[in-house]
């Protein structure tokens, strides 16, 4: 009974805090920072011409598991498409129709990410998730067009939960990014050493990038960073000194490597660790009337929440539970998803298994190959194919080294040659070899397997061949 009793403390004290008011600033300034960023995107795409070079040229798409429904528009309905969510991302940005808008551009931007698995990026997947914290967040409480529109809207406080859970997912982000990186290639400066040494002739730095004490020292400095420096990151006295740090590592990390809006998306996700009401102090100092503003600002109750006992949805303590509860389910899943590597036998950077959506960032460098075979068992004829001839070459690229994408397009080949030659029971089998991190190329794929007999599934890959190759037996650069 006690036990029950003090849990119940502990549950109420937790719905206390996390139902208590904060200052909505910093959310608002998020919502306007995450519509500008994705607007920024979409115009990347547009001027680069990517929307049809990814999107529109390609014959074949490789899709994720479950999703293989997913097609591009038709004609220029892609065009029309990244429209729209430039549209929605402005929309986002300024507060018009807010929650609208972002469900629409949640739609509209997963639709694009399931549409090719090569061009998965982990900003894309962050994009994704911020993006649906955002639909539930009260983001347009404050500097919006709907607070205009709607006045019984606009509030200046905000729930602390609204706070802690984009904490919480920034946090799960940076410390998976170091907790990955604990393994022996990059211990071994391996692939960063490889990466570096390409980028030599940049400016200022780039004679550090071959020198190995410099790239042991980036390479153990990004672990200690987000190992240690996110957990600072919530202690207000390193709070501005680990951000500052983290700002120059995303702006290296902006110049040296071409990672797209990840810098950008991760620093500004990072000012919601300052105070909830970091911009009206910003604001208010450049204006050089700190004291005098905030005592005002103070004095109207809004600053950040300790002077308030008042509590959201006090009257409704059924939507406190269920908000809890979906808490609790969103950063479980969060926590446990990027864990899921350790199901299957192997290394996760060669056989794949669990690497996409687990945050496993700039930990491999692999190259390879593949020619496919493809034999009609009824006459003995073979076919010697290379991927050229049927894919985009971004798409042989990735594909070449992920052994689910060679799968999917085994099957493919499959389907070709049973429609064309109307073959029955067509084998498929691959001969691949792929370099991991500098090493020696090695096959990947086992190459006696006919891959129209394997089912595509989660389960473990008995077809894929285990690394044997060491890192030690990498060869040395002149």
């Amino acid at each position: 009974m006690l036990q029950v009793f003090q849990s119940n403390m502990v549950i109420n004290r937790l719905k206390s805090y996390l139902f208590s008011p904060v200052d909505g600033s910093f959310l608002a300034v998020f919502r306007i920072g995450f519509g500008i960023i994705m607007f920024l995107e979409v115009l990347r795409y547009w001027f680069n011409d990517w929307i049809y070079w990814l999107y529109i040229r390609p014959t074949f798409y490789f899709k994720y598991y479950g999703f293989e429904w997913v097609e591009p528009w038709p004609g220029d309905g892609m065009y029309y498409h990244f429209a729209v969510m430039g549209l929605l991302a402005i929309f986002i940005s300024f507060g018009f129709l807010y929650r609208i808008s972002a469900i629409l551009f949640c739609i509209a931007f997963s639709y694009i990410f399931l549409l090719d698995q090569t061009h998965y990026l982990n900003h894309f997947y962050l994009v994704i998730l911020v993006n649906i914290l955002l639909i539930v967040l009260p983001a347009n409480r404050q500097f919006s067009v709907d607070a205009k529109l709607w006045p019984r809207i606009k509030d200046h406080c905000v729930p602390a939960w609204t706070l802690w859970i984009l904490r919480a997912q920034f946090e799960i982000l940076y410390l998976y990014a170091g907790i990955v990186k604990i393994n022996s290639d990059w211990l071994n400066l391996e692939p960063l050493r490889t990466w570096l040494a390409s980028r030599a002739d940049m400016p200022l730095v780039g004679y550090l990038y071959t020198q190995d004490w410099a790239v042991a020292v980036a390479a153990y400095g990004v672990i200690i960073l987000h190992v240690v420096g996110a957990p600072l990151l919530l202690w207000r006295k390193t709070r501005l000194a680990i951000f500052i740090v983290y700002a120059g590592f995303h702006i290296l990390n902006h110049f040296t490597f071409n990672i797209g809006i990840f810098p950008w998306i991760t620093l500004f996700g990072t000012l919601v660790f300052f105070d909830p009401d970091w911009p009206k102090q910003l604001w208010y100092r450049l204006r050089r009337l700190a004291n005098k503003c905030a005592e005002a600002f103070n004095a109207g109750g809004i600053a950040d929440g300790s002077q308030h006992t008042r509590v959201y949805y006090h009257e409704r303590p059924w939507l406190q539970t269920s908000i809890l509860g979906l808490i609790t389910f969103w950063l479980l899943f969060q926590i446990l998803v990027p864990l899921r590597h350790l199901l299957y036998p192997g290394n996760v950077s060669w056989n794949e298994q669990g690497h996409r959506f687990a945050w496993q960032m700039k930990l491999r460098d692999k190259e390879g190959y593949a020619d496919f075979a493809i034999r009609d068992p009824a006459t003995g004829q073979i076919w010697y194919i290379k991927p050229e001839r049927f894919l985009t070459a971004r798409q042989v690229i990735k594909m070449t080294t992920q052994p689910d994408m060679i799968l999917q397009f085994a099957n493919y080949l499959e389907q070709l040659w049973t429609q064309h030659y109307q073959i029955d029971d067509v084998e498929v089998r691959v001969n691949n070899h792929v370099s991991l991190n500098g090493r020696q190329p090695a096959p990947m794929i086992n190459p006696t397997v006919d891959l129209t007999r394997i089912e595509r599934s989660l389960m473990p890959a008995d077809w894929i061949l285990p690394l044997q190759v060491p890192l030690k037996q990498l060869a040395q650069n002149p």
